[in-house]
């Protein structure tokens, strides 16, 4: 029961990262936490302490935790790896995924293309999410499932900020769009390449993420 109840406090927790309710770097109450959950401060520690191994807060020795911060040159590095993970993916899964693969993934594409009519980046952000994890599902490699999911955690602050950028939910879906295709083909250099492509921030791209930072 514990066990249950502190994981079901970490995703509580990491939701209210990545929807930026708790900002980078801001200080993480176990008192004021465990009222705010109705919960005592032992599974509320327990939660800190997955999120402290997943790199999304930091438990700094008698000073307590903190939601984690990246510079610029890390942002950076993170998501160099990630695009080098979701590429890999993406080559496998045009190799590896069959027929109900396929319609799993046109259906995650068809409740981007939902949300993205709606103007809603928010519900986007969620339904990108399920895109990309029915992605990860494709390659059949659980090991490279579990490193892709662990730092897509790390970043979804980050990713979601990205969706808020003018024109990024529509640009998004366009390059969903070109992926579904090249996976449905089954070409996986085409898939690897756009994928990786999908998740790199350069430029003008990576330019508007920092200067969102600060607002957030």
């Amino acid at each position: 029961m514990n066990k249950r109840r502190s994981e079901s406090l970490r995703e509580a927790l990491e939701e209210m990262i990545a929807m930026g309710e708790l900002a980078p770097g801001q200080h993480l109450d176990e008192s004021e936490l465990a009222a705010r959950f109705g919960v005592s401060r032992t599974p509320i520690r327990e939660a800190l302490i997955q999120l402290d191994a997943e790199g999304i807060i930091q438990i700094r020795p008698r000073r307590g935790a903190v939601v984690a911060q990246a510079s610029p040159a890390r942002l950076v590095e993170m998501f160099e790896v990630m695009a080098e993970l979701e590429s890999m993916c993406a080559r496998l899964a045009a190799r590896r995924m069959d027929a109900a693969d396929h319609l799993a993934l046109q259906a995650a594409h068809r409740a981007c293309q939902a949300s993205r009519d709606a103007r809603d980046p928010d519900e986007y952000y969620y339904r990108n999410e399920a895109f990309h994890r029915t992605l990860y599902a494709g390659s059949r490699n659980q090991f490279l499932i579990e490193e892709a999911e662990r730092l897509h955690r790390r970043l979804r602050p980050y990713r979601r900020l990205q969706l808020r950028v003018r024109d990024r939910v529509a640009t998004s879906y366009g390059e969903h769009e070109a992926i579904v295709q090249a996976l449905l083909a089954g070409d996986a250099e085409q898939s690897a390449r756009l994928a990786r492509d999908h998740v790199l921030i350069q430029g003008q791209r990576f330019a508007d993420l920092i200067a969102s930072l600060p607002q957030r």
